[in-house]
């Protein structure tokens, strides 16, 4: 069992490495390894809706890390989504990132998603709800928590001060270690709900 971590921070080891490092200890704990792949400090355009994904089951654009990422992704069991807050919302560069990577369809039903949000005082839940938002419409099942899965700090050594956010990622952790087992020794005995055979698609125009 494995699972990919994006890291959409600029910053390799501030307060969002640090999250996912903290998560990624538990899950190692319960046999489960882990990769991290650091996002925030590449150049990433972001998605032209020319649809060409559709066809070639990857994003139509070439040259970047999220082709590679989207690969990673589908043969993990778990995705960790982290980010800085910049203006209330997930920052700018993971976001064109996510949009292309989620937007071709990886198969990623019922596959674990957990997130790690960064912020200095305030827009963490709404960032939160916004990352949750890609593994919702990618049937991905989102890991339980005791609180939002935010931690604070403008760098790494003034998280370690955050003692609750702290806690939240181990716990974080330990409970995703938790869904995938238990997710993968259900398999066995229940089949997976039946694919969708064709998406009915309602566009309202006024």
């Amino acid at each position: 069992m494995n699972v990919i971590a994006f890291n959409g921070s600029p910053h390799n080891d501030g307060v969002v490495a640090k999250g996912i490092s903290i998560m990624k200890g538990e899950l190692e704990k319960e046999g489960i390894a882990v990769e991290v792949l650091h996002v925030g400090d590449k150049i990433i355009r972001g998605c032209m809706d020319c649809r060409g994904c559709r066809e070639l089951k990857r994003c139509a654009i070439s040259g970047d890390i999220v082709n590679e990422a989207f690969e990673k992704m589908q043969t993990a069991d778990g995705v960790i989504l982290g980010t800085p807050v910049y203006y209330g919302g997930v920052a700018g560069t993971f976001k064109s990132f996510l949009d292309r990577l989620f937007f071709p369809g990886p198969d990623m039903k019922f596959k674990v998603g957990a997130t790690v949000v960064s912020l200095r005082r305030t827009g963490g839940i709404s960032t939160f709800h916004q990352l949750n938002n890609y593994f919702n419409l990618s049937r991905m099942i989102i890991t339980p928590g005791v609180y939002w899965d935010v931690i604070h700090g403008n760098n790494a050594e003034e998280t370690l001060e955050d003692k609750e956010g702290l806690q939240i990622m181990e716990i974080q952790g330990q409970n995703m270690a938790w869904l995938i087992k238990t997710i993968s020794a259900g398999k066995k005995e229940i089949p997976l709900p039946p694919p969708i055979i064709e998406r009915v698609r309602t566009n309202f125009i006024h």
